[in-house]
C-alpha cells in the first residue's frame, strides 16, 4: 500500500502534503490506515493533516481514524492526531489585534468618529481605527484604517499604549494598540457604512464631555503627555519588511 505523501517536522510530527491527497474518500480510508501503522512504528509523535476546501469530503474519513479540529481557514480544515499520548501541539491564533489613531491637528483638536450601529450613530466618541491585516505592519494598519474611516492622510509617530481584554470575539481575547499620528490633511471624507459621524474636536471638549469612555480619554492624555514608543530598525536583527521594533522615544537610536 502506498503511503500518504508527507514529511516529518522539527518537532517529531508529521503533516501530510494537502495537494497530494487522493480525491476518493475510500481510497484514502485505505492509505491513511496503513500510514498510520506506519508513522506510529517509526516513532511519530503527531499527525498534522490540511484539508483543502475541495477535498472536503475527506474530513469525516479523517475523524473517523481519531483525528480532532484544530482551525480552519476559508480554503482548508486543520486536523490532527496524536500518535503519542500526551504529545505537545501548540494553540492557533488567540487573538485579534487592532490599533486604534490619536490624531491632534495643530489647533489642537483630536479626530473622533461614532461608529454606525443598527442604522444609527453609537453612543459616544471614539478614536478612529480597526484590525490589522495578515501580514501587516501595525504602522502600516493605524495609518490605513484612519484613512479608509476618515479620509485623513496621516503619518505615524508612535506607539503610546495597548489594552489586552479577554472574551472578545468568538470568545478570543483581544490586544489594542494606540498610535500618536501626525495628520497630513484636514478635510474629512468619512466612510458611510461603517461611520456615522466623524469631527475635527477640541481636546479640551474630548476630555471634558459625556460622550466619550473613560478609557479613550485616559490613553488621550497619555498620548498627549508622553513620547511614546517609536519604530526601530537594529541593524543585523532579522527583515524590517516583516519585523516591528519599537522602542522608547528618546533613547538614542530610539527615533
Amino acid at each position: 500500500m502506498e503511503p500518504l505523501s508527507a514529511t516529518p517536522n522539527p518537532f517529531g510530527g508529521i503533516v501530510l502534503e494537502p495537494d497530494q491527497l487522493p480525491d476518493d474518500p475510500v481510497e484514502f480510508t485505505t492509505r491513511l490506515k496503513s500510514s498510520l501503522e506506519d508513522w506510529t512504528a517509526a516513532g511519530y509523535k503527531v499527525v498534522w493533516l490540511e484539508i483543502p476546501l475541495d477535498r472536503a469530503g475527506l474530513v469525516p474519513v479523517a475523524v473517523g481514524e481519531g483525528f480532532i479540529y484544530h482551525h480552519a481557514d476559508e480554503d482548508y480544515a486543520m486536523v490532527f492526531k496524536r500518535l503519542e499520548a500526551g504529545a505537545f501541539v501548540p494553540n492557533y491564533s488567540t487573538h485579534y489585534i487592532g490599533a486604534g489613531g490619536v490624531v491632534i491637528n495643530a489647533d489642537n483638536e483630536i479626530l473622533v468618529v461614532r461608529e454606525r450601529r443598527d442604522g444609527g450613530a453609537s453612543g459616544s466618541f471614539k478614536l478612529p481605527g480597526g484590525h490589522l491585516h495578515e501580514e501587516e505592519h501595525l504602522a502600516d494598519a493605524v495609518v490605513r484604517e484612519v484613512l479608509e474611516e476618515t479620509g485623513i492622510e496621516a503619518r505615524f509617530v508612535s506607539l503610546v499604549c495597548f489594552r489586552h481584554q479577554h472574551a472578545y470575539r468568538h470568545g478570543k481575547s483581544d490586544i489594542y494598540f494606540v498610535c500618536r499620528l501626525e495628520p497630513l490633511s484636514n478635510d474629512i471624507s468619512k466612510q458611510d457604512d461603517e461611520i456615522a459621524e466623524c469631527v475635527w474636536m477640541p481636546v479640551d471638549t474630548y476630555l471634558n464631555t459625556d460622550n466619550a469612555s473613560v478609557f479613550n480619554k485616559e490613553i488621550v492624555r497619555v498620548a498627549i503627555e508622553t513620547p511614546g514608543f517609536g519604530p526601530i530598525v537594529i541593524d543585523g536583527y532579522r527583515d524590517p519588511a516583516k519585523v516591528e521594533v519599537f522602542f522608547p522615544r528618546g533613547r538614542v537610536g530610539g527615533g
